[in-house]
């Protein structure tokens, strides 16, 4: 999340008055993140309807074709009860407007707040969740092909450069090879549903050790499962410069979501090449958002850095990464 874009607040006012949530009361920006622009919203509607919302006007890498399958998924999941919020549709039924040219949407506000320190109750319900999350979403009928895949990964930090690259950290450049080592043996026939893709701790939102919401799901696409729970153990397995592991949270992350759906053989067996494909994913798109991002954009740009490392630790611990 972040603010690229700055709405008048009579721009703002006119779009909120195209959806029957009531008249708007306050918008402000969401400063994290890298991706869309984002405001918190609140109107007069009552508590029943959802006063708060969440807006997003997308803005990098989301194929504005594509909405449909990030909108739809979540009304899926939420009409399955998983914890995900619902997209609010304006007074003629679409799920998304157009503001000078750029594709919005209004999404339900659900309460909770992001853990910085993980403990172990709250990582192994977030595994939980992140299984649930899967099996709901194995009769979703659309279809998304992970564009951020280890290939792409490659190339991106190929087309950075290694001076580019050399200019945020002397160690990045070693990314290009490491990225094509782990996309030449990359496994493509494990199990397959929608995955979350992105679930860092700031896309949870917890109500004391419960999972409230999974949120931001616009990096989901059709993928391999245990990739997804690769993904979610680099996120939150480590300290957020990822100097540190923190075992018993790896560990109780994949105990939870094996108590709902356990793994099979292969994909225990994959996990290492999967986290390590997971970390370059972010070391590839962390670098080039650092390259990319005007300076005078509301955002916090993130180092590349913190996932080299945690790369460094799963090339290094292998299978014992994982308990």
């Amino acid at each position: 999340m972040a603010v690229y874009t700055q709405l008048s607040a009579e721009s703002l006012a006119q779009l909120i008055a195209c959806y029957d949530v009531g008249e708007l009361v306050s918008a402000k920006g969401i400063a994290e993140g890298v991706s869309n622009s984002n405001w918190l919203i609140e109107t007069s509607g009552s508590a029943a309807n959802g006063a708060r919302f969440i807006l997003t006007m997308y803005e990098r890498r989301i194929d504005i074709g594509e909405l449909p399958f990030f909108l739809g998924l979540l009304d899926h999941l939420a009409a399955k009860s998983a914890p995900v919020p619902r997209t609010i549709h304006d007074r003629e039924g679409h799920a998304s407007r157009n503001i000078d040219g750029k594709a919005v949407a209004l999404i339900e506000f659900l309460p909770g707040i992001s853990v910085d320190h993980p403990t172990v109750a709250q990582a192994q319900s977030v595994g939980v969740a992140l299984a649930e999350m899967h099996l709901a979403a194995l009769d979703y009928p659309a279809n998304r092909v992970n564009d951020l895949g280890p290939r792409a990964s490659a190339q991106v930090l190929a087309d950075c450069g290694a001076a580019a690259l050399a200019e945020i950290d002397a160690d990045l450049p070693d990314s290009i090879d490491i990225s094509r080592q782990i996309a030449d043996v990359w496994p493509e026939t494990l199990p397959c549903s929608v995955i979350h893709s992105d679930l860092f701790p700031d896309n949870v939102l917890m109500r004391g050790n419960r999972v409230s919401a999974l949120i931001d799901f616009y990096f989901a696409c059709n993928d391999a499962m245990a990739y997804d729970l690769a993904v979610t153990h680099a996120a939150w397995s480590f300290t957020k410069d990822g100097n540190s592991f923190r075992p018993e949270i790896g560990q109780a992350l994949i105990s939870g979501y094996q108590s709902v759906r356990p793994l099979l053989q292969a994909e225990a067996e994959a996990l290492p090449v999967l986290a390590q494909g997971a970390c370059m994913r972010f070391v590839s798109s962390r670098a080039q958002d650092w390259i990319d991002t005007p300076a005078d954009a509301l955002v916090t740009r993130k180092d590349p850095m913190d996932f080299m490392r945690r790369c460094a630790f799963y090339r290094r611990e292998g299978r014992g990464a994982f308990g």
